[in-house]
């Protein structure tokens, strides 16, 4: 996996506070110690520094030992430099509020912001330090809280784009399935029905069934890719013939050059979807589609509306469909009878 610059580089970032060693450092020196004990101490000291940078650098999934360890480090210098030992706190912050892992650096942290307290035991040690250190701990712990929110709203954003897909799948594989299934119902039927009064027109319905399984099973296939779009003018074309093999005839008012070049696609969905449903449900005998700039109307004569037919996955679909692209989906009656789909879009 690619680490991004941060990962990269964050040793050499906290490097730079290194620098604040020196204080231990010039107090190991000033400091009334045998020179066995002060290069003792300059060796710990040099330790810290190293498991400091190593921690950042190579040890990050051992995050919480090395905070273990630096604490470790720390304490070993105290007997030397006595409450001086406190200036290392800063880097224990630091270190726990970036890199100690989830949940325990919360409590790693919280117990190093308390440890610069023991030294008001001296009761010698300059109050500035407590203007430096805690300020560092809470803006480490701030960057901390803000990787963890923006973590969160990524794996948030994550899974709404995987809802998304799925309805998105579910939909145009119901609008797919939906039309092509009634197709091959209405045209399985006129086939039997033609067996022995037309043969030639028979076996020329069992082709056309063969070849909309055919396009059926292309279209599932382009959809579950995400590569399907709709066209307005194959649905146009496709429409007149697929009613007409259920005894329905169409009327079409206006052009695909009346519409809105936007929105095409999402008229294709439209009127296929609205289709399916006269089909089905409405037994119509005239279906008349209007285009306009404004989007699509598609109104049939059939029994019209009925207030116990709850509305379906299909009119869902499509009214999420039309949402989604600022538009407005109206269900009404026709006149005098059936129903009147209409879609209006900016």
């Amino acid at each position: 996996m690619t680490q991004s610059p941060w990962e990269r580089w964050t040793w050499v970032v906290a490097g730079v506070w290194l620098v604040f060693l020196t204080y231990p450092v010039v107090e190991t020196f000033q400091a009334d110690l045998s020179a066995v004990a002060r290069a003792a101490t300059l060796a710990t000291l040099a330790a810290f520094a190293g498991v400091y940078l190593l921690g950042f650098a190579v040890w990050r999934r051992h995050a919480l030992p090395v905070w273990c360890a630096l604490v470790a480090l720390g304490l070993a210098t105290a007997p030397a430099i006595g409450i001086e030992a406190v200036g290392l706190t800063p880097y224990l912050g630091a270190f726990s509020a970036l890199m100690v892992p989830a949940p325990w650096w919360r409590w790693t942290t919280a117990i190093s912001a308390v440890l610069p307290l023991v030294s008001l035991i001296g009761g010698g040690f300059p109050a500035f330090f407590f203007l430096m250190v805690w300020p560092i701990i809470g803006f480490c712990t701030a960057i901390r809280v803000f990787a963890e929110l923006d973590v969160r709203a990524a794996r948030t954003r994550a899974e709404l784009a995987l809802t998304a897909e799925r309805e998105r799948v579910a939909r145009d594989v119901h609008d797919v399935l939906g039309h092509s299934l009634t197709a091959l119902a209405i045209k399985a039927e006129l086939a039997s029905r033609l067996v022995d009064l037309d043969p030639a027109r028979a076996r020329a319905e069992l082709d056309s069934i063969q070849e909309t399984a055919r396009q059926a099973l292309a279209e599932i296939r382009a959809t579950v890719g995400g590569l399907r779009a709709a066209g307005l003018e194959d649905e146009l074309r496709s429409v007149p013939g697929l009613l007409a093999d259920a005894g329905i005839d169409t009327r079409v008012r206006g052009e695909v050059a009346d519409t809105d070049p936007r929105h095409r696609a999402l008229l294709a969905w439209v009127l296929r979807e609205s289709v399916t449903n006269v089909l089905r449900h409405a037994r119509a005998s005239h279906v008349t589609v209007e285009l306009s700039s404004t989007g699509l109307a598609v109104t049939d004569d059939g029994t019209g509306l009925s207030g116990a037919h709850a509305e379906g996955n299909g009119l869902r679909g499509m009214r999420e469909r039309v949402s989604a692209a600022g538009g407005t989906l109206l269900l009404a009656h026709g006149e005098p009878t059936g129903t009147r789909v209409e879609v209006r879009l900016p």
